[in-house]
């Protein structure tokens, strides 16, 4: 399912890296930058999670929470979040049903090989749970600015 910018975000639940149950409705009168990412401690989803973690200040004053989702445990995110001190939520999707559902777990081509997995990609939802803006198979060096950019803009 391929999604589309002002259609109505998929309705989720998954844990975060405590354990506690979150959901799309958690969010409702905020806005949501969710973004997917392939696994912790990478050079890029450590990138990108230590730009969202500089920028949540400047994301807080607009009103947004910055989320991200990977197929890794929860403890897996825990000691990302301690090893790197990140702000950021991460999301536990080991079933993939999250990223599924946003269409970010697909083929995939490395090194000639293909194979399913998460595409970097990133969801602005707004406080009433559309999708304001999709970034799909991004690179992670300076896309926290991007996304920051396109929030301030639309706020």
């Amino acid at each position: 399912m391929k999604l589309k910018e002002n259609s109505k975000a998929p309705k989720f639940s998954s844990v975060d890296e405590d354990g506690n149950k979150v959901s799309l409705a958690d969010f409702k009168g905020n806005w949501l930058v969710l973004y997917s990412y392939p696994k912790d401690n990478t050079s890029g989803c450590t990138i990108e999670a230590i730009d969202f973690t500089k920028l949540m200040p400047k994301f807080s004053k607009l009103g947004a929470k910055v989320v991200g989702i990977s197929k890794d445990s929860c403890a897996s995110h825990k000691d990302f979040i301690r090893g790197k001190k990140l702000k950021v939520t991460l999301l536990a999707d080991e079933t993939m049903e999250v990223q599924k559902a946003f269409g970010v777990w697909r083929m995939k081509k490395f090194m000639g090989r293909e194979f399913l997995g998460t595409v970097r990609s990133t969801f602005l939802i707004n406080p009433e749970g559309k999708i304001a803006k999709i970034w799909d198979d991004v690179k992670a060096e300076g896309h926290a600015k991007e996304v920051l950019a396109t929030l301030s803009e639309i706020v």
